[in-house]
């Protein structure tokens, strides 16, 4: 049986799908039923049909159209049980996910969602949750499919490749299906975020200060305050936070609510987000249940010529006093995504340093454009970053390599090449490994299973010379 939802290409969102959009639109299904166990876990038809919903709105989403059949859903639900079947394995070999990483994991994964919605109040809206209590809900299952993808993961590092292998599986393409790579570049870039002007920050520091004032002087109700005039996906639950451990909330939010007695009310607190009026309503332990008053600090309010201005000392660097460009935006740069690389950026799709032309954002591209030879950067620029809490940043782009239309070849495109053996190598040995769990631990399916199942390729597409 090859499962439509294949171990090895599983990609970590699918988890949040139903995150988006789908848990909200299609709820449980009303004749429900367990359809298969897994030692002590049950799956439900209806958690089946929601993978399923996910799955077609992805795929539609990426570009592609898979129409529902009964291969779809029986390959669904071995995928599932599958999961569960590493799960276990998990338990047994003692494997688990730091809290650091899944909570940065989840970062990522929500500043995804943000970009699709167009903003973080317009996903608080669509939830009517903010993002600290989406975070809060999905933690857990978020976590549990971390530890899947890391039980793969300590078997896909086993397995390795040989030059020759890949020789020979490159020599096993037929010539006139080799095919054109397309123009290709390898960039880095050093981003800079400029600061709010300090007027606009003292203005949201002001308003904050006195919505406190008219709270704790003048006796107004705080969620009548909240509902009114806080800036985010709150207020109209009054500013309510429900429990949460305080880990789950920023620092600053939790330093400040914890020192609290319960009913007290926090002097104002600035946060990324802007700055909050805290109460603390109760606590236990570790867990504290607030209602707050979020003034931000308007996007469009930043000190841009200062961004511009600290770029161009960057570029005269490496150009003028020849500092190296990786040196720099490890220092310097304030996108996380690249800095820990040197600023160096990877094709999404393949993780190879190497990215199509065509494959580049507009902006990117014009920029890229512009570039004549290796090695050349350009003027800061803006552009609209990844990151959903900002707005606008500046950047230095440089030209680190560049590669012209070719047909694929061992000489220029090993990497690439070699990726795809290994890939193909990995799914042969994942495929037997997983057989050989599944008799470690029980399974039983509910329903009839078919003998074979038509394979519907993933969304997440496999690394492919292009």
């Amino acid at each position: 049986m090859k499962p439509v939802f294949a171990l090895t290409r599983l990609p970590l969102l699918m988890l949040f799908c139903t995150l988006t959009l789908f848990y909200s639109v299609y709820g449980q299904s009303n004749a429900d039923r367990i359809v298969a166990i897994v030692n002590d876990r049950i799956i439900l038809k209806s958690d089946v049909d929601d993978e399923i919903r996910s799955f077609m709105r992805q795929a539609e989403v990426e570009g592609s159209e898979i129409a529902f059949s009964e291969d779809l859903w029986y390959s669904a639900l071995q995928s599932m049980v599958d999961n569960y079947v590493l799960l276990e394995k998990a338990t047994i070999d003692s494997i688990i996910v730091s809290d650091d990483l899944v909570d940065r994991q989840m970062d990522l994964r929500i500043n995804q969602l943000v970009r699709q919605a167009g903003s973080e109040r317009a996903l608080e809206e669509a939830f009517g949750q903010s993002i600290i209590q989406i975070r809060a809900e999905f933690r857990e299952q978020f976590r549990e499919q971390m530890i899947v993808q890391e039980v793969q993961n300590s078997k896909l590092r086993t397995i390795s490749i040989t030059r020759p292998e890949v020789e020979e599986f490159f020599n096993s393409i037929p010539a006139d299906r080799i095919p054109i790579i397309p123009e290709q570049v390898g960039i880095s870039q050093i981003v800079v975020i400029p600061p709010p002007l300090e007027e606009a920050k003292q203005i949201a520091f002001e308003r904050a200060s006195a919505l406190r004032d008219s709270i704790v002087t003048y006796g107004r109700d705080f969620e009548v305050m909240a509902r009114m005039y806080s800036e985010d996906g709150t207020a109209q639950r009054g500013g309510l936070i429900p429990m949460l451990p305080m880990s789950e909330l920023v620092a600053n939010y939790s330093a400040a609510a914890s020192a609290l007695q319960p009913g007290g009310i926090s002097e104002v607190v600035e946060t990324q987000f802007g700055f909050h009026v805290i109460r603390l309503n109760r606590r236990v332990a570790d867990n504290i249940e607030t209602n707050h008053i979020l003034i931000r600090v308007p996007e469009d309010a930043i000190d841009e010529q200062s961004a511009i201005d600290k770029l161009t000392a960057i570029r005269d660097s490496v150009l003028v006093y020849e500092k190296r460009f990786s040196d720099m935006a490890r220092r310097h740069s304030d996108d996380e995504e690249t800095r820990g690389f040197g600023g160096r950026l990877f094709d999404e799709r393949t993780g190879s340093r190497m990215i199509a032309i065509s494959q580049l954002d507009p902006a990117l591209y014009r920029i890229v454009l512009l570039l004549e030879e290796e090695g050349a950067i350009s003027e800061p620029r803006s552009y609209n970053p990844r990151n959903p809490s900002v707005t606008r940043a500046f950047r230095i782009v440089r030209l680190d390599r560049h590669i012209p239309e070719h047909r694929a070849n061992l000489k220029e495109d090993y990497d690439r090449i070699r990726d795809l053996a290994l890939r193909q190598k990995q799914e042969l040995i994942m495929a037997k490994w997983i057989d050989e769990i599944r008799n470690e631990v029980y399974v039983e399916f509910k329903i009839p299973m078919p003998e074979d199942i038509e394979f519907v390729m993933p969304v997440e597409e496999p690394v492919s010379l292009q």
